[in-house]
């Protein structure tokens, strides 16, 4: 009896560990994101760029994951060496924007930015279902572990990326950037590259045979009435979420006043009350069901969006940044949770895929949209837009199945 134990207590502490190590991995995805919000308005200054153009870089990428990210949880699904994917991932999220450092035009941005929509849409459908099935009795709270790891990447990243700045240019910045990312490529490579993990359905066949499943059971999720009504509502809240992070820099650094260090510390504050708020929503969804979780925390961020307006150029408009980092990100965890519970467990990287391409989709249009919105009628309608973008999300989220329905719906996928 003694012997089993122990060898379970081996089993979650490796299991621990290997959280451990996908968690700093998920951060550093988030890092070059965050840094690159940061040097987005002086690349847009360099380069002589207008409000549509910059929201144009963004659109790119998330316009590449979206074509990317259901053929990548596909992949995912039918190949189990889950730790050379990740770092894979890794590694194709951090190298184009080496490239960057060297670009100086339009298109050499998109490029890059495109590259980076390809890479990204590895990461979430490898490791969310994977931690998921690690730890089934709490989803939702691993998950948030995971998603903190996020929050971490961009909540200090515009704090070391703000003070290099006043340092160095903004390119030396970029070069310098790529060295973290290779370094916990390797690390994950070396750690969880033999980690094998196939779905009961998968184990035991070819790449070929498996992928040929894997398209069978995608045809039945796209008649998961959850699934889709939650994927359609993380789109809206990522073109709320995409929107704010590309232009909330800007209108700190432009209309604000505020130096390259100080903007940095505003959005580490926007991602360091995430950070608090994610395991804390994780946590009470696991307890309290997902759907009150959501519903509330969209209204509260709505709420937040509008009093930012109200507020102007005043230094309240700061504080508010915080409360909506608060609200919007802690979220994200709970909704990747909730698609998870409504797919089968062998579908869980395709179900993530689906989710993210929806989401690159609300990612790509709300930059245009608020980019256009800022050159014509002032950088400040844009807060005004995302409120109304949280709200539709909300609507949506209303509308999906109860859980005994959304338990039949999984169990027939």
């Amino acid at each position: 009896m003694s012997a089993i134990a122990t060898s379970d207590d081996k089993v979650e502490q490796r299991s621990l560990l290997e959280a451990a190590v996908i968690t700093i991995g998920h951060s550093l995805t988030h890092w070059y994101p965050a840094t690159f919000y940061l040097i987005l308005p002086m690349i847009g200054r360099e380069l002589g760029l207008s409000y549509q153009e910059i929201g144009a870089i963004l659109t790119f990428q998330y316009v590449a994951g979206a074509l990317s990210n259901i053929p990548g949880g596909l992949i995912v699904d039918s190949i189990g060496r889950k730790g050379m994917l990740m770092a894979l991932s890794l590694f194709w999220i951090g190298f184009p924007y080496l490239l960057m450092g060297y670009a100086n035009a339009f298109w050499m941005m998109a490029i890059c930015t495109t590259l980076i929509g390809i890479g990204n849409n590895i990461w979430h459908p490898t490791a969310i279902p994977l931690l998921a099935r690690r730890f089934p009795d709490r989803k939702g709270f691993v998950v948030a572990l995971h998603g903190m790891g996020g929050n971490v990447g961009d909540a200090v990243a515009p704090l070391v990326v703000g003070a290099l700045l006043t340092m160095f240019t903004w390119r030396e910045v970029m070069l310098m950037n790529v060295v973290p990312g290779i370094f916990m490529s390797a690390m994950i490579l070396l750690y969880l590259g033999r980690l094998n993990i196939d779905s009961s359905t998968n184990r035991g066949k070819s790449v070929s045979e498996s992928l040929k499943a894997t398209l069978i059971g995608f045809a039945k999720l796209m008649k998961n009435k959850t699934l889709l009504l939650l994927s359609v509502s993380s789109s809206f809240r990522s073109m709320t979420q995409g929107s704010l992070l590309a232009f909330l820099p800007i209108y700190l650094g432009n209309q604000m006043g505020y130096s390259a260090q100080w903007v940095g510390a505003c959005m580490f504050g926007l991602q360091a009350a995430g950070f608090i708020a994610s395991p804390i929503a994780g946590n009470l969804s696991d307890r309290m069901g997902r759907r009150s979780i959501m519903m509330s925390t969209m209204m509260m961020s709505a709420v937040v969006l509008l009093f930012m307006g109200f507020a102007g150029q005043s230094m309240a408009f700061v504080f508010f940044i915080a409360a909506l980092g608060f609200f919007l990100f802690a979220i994200r965890a709970v909704l990747q949770a909730w698609v998870l519970d409504a797919a089968p467990k062998s579908m869980g990287g395709t179900a993530i895929g689906f989710l993210f391409a929806t989401q690159a989709i609300g990612g790509a249009i709300g930059p245009l949209i608020s980019g256009w919105l800022a050159d014509n009628y002032g950088l400040f309608t844009v807060f005004y837009f995302l409120a109304f973008t949280i709200v539709v999300a909300n609507m949506f989220i209303f509308f999906t199945p109860s859980d005994e329905e959304m338990k039949r719906q999984a169990a027939a996928s």
